[in-house]
């Protein structure tokens, strides 16, 4: 019974949805992850950049994801958003080398990506993170999937 309710109350937690935030002090150049080459990639001809960010702290929740995409302001710069774990504190790994991407015309773009989160002081979870990104409208959906799978 106590196994029970101690899953049923870390459930929430691993259900709790992806943070896309406008960029801040985690879209600082000094966190892009080097070498660039590896940690960098374009969609959709050039108009869609993903970099991994690392911002070393918290130890198990430093990296995050930037997403610079349509819609264009009104001065033509790209929407730049942050792709977080929760609030400020990230995935405890992302592997960015194993991104996969596709095409729905009904959804948009579509990244899928292995990532670790937190589970403890000194332990993490593989999950999946799955992103979908309307180009037209800016909107970016998000979700983590337990498991690698």
């Amino acid at each position: 019974m106590k196994r029970l309710i101690a899953a049923l109350t870390f459930l929430p937690t691993l259900a709790h949805a992806q943070d896309v935030v406008e960029c801040n002090w985690q879209a600082s150049a000094r966190n892009l992850v080097e070498p660039w080459v590896e940690n960098t990639a374009t969609f959709s001809n050039g108009a869609v950049r993903l970099a991994k960010l690392d911002t070393i702290e918290p130890a198990l929740g430093g990296f995050h994801l930037l997403v610079l995409s349509p819609p264009h302001a009104e001065l033509g710069d790209r929407q730049c958003r942050v792709v977080t774990w929760e609030n400020s504190m990230g995935f405890a790994m992302l592997d960015f080398q194993s991104i996969e991407a596709a095409y729905d015309p009904a959804v948009g773009l579509m990244f899928t990506l292995p990532v670790e989160i937190a589970a403890g002081p000194n332990s993490t979870h593989s999950a999946m993170l799955r992103l979908s990104l309307n180009q037209a409208t800016g909107e970016i959906g998000t979700r983590v999937d337990l498991g690698r799978e």
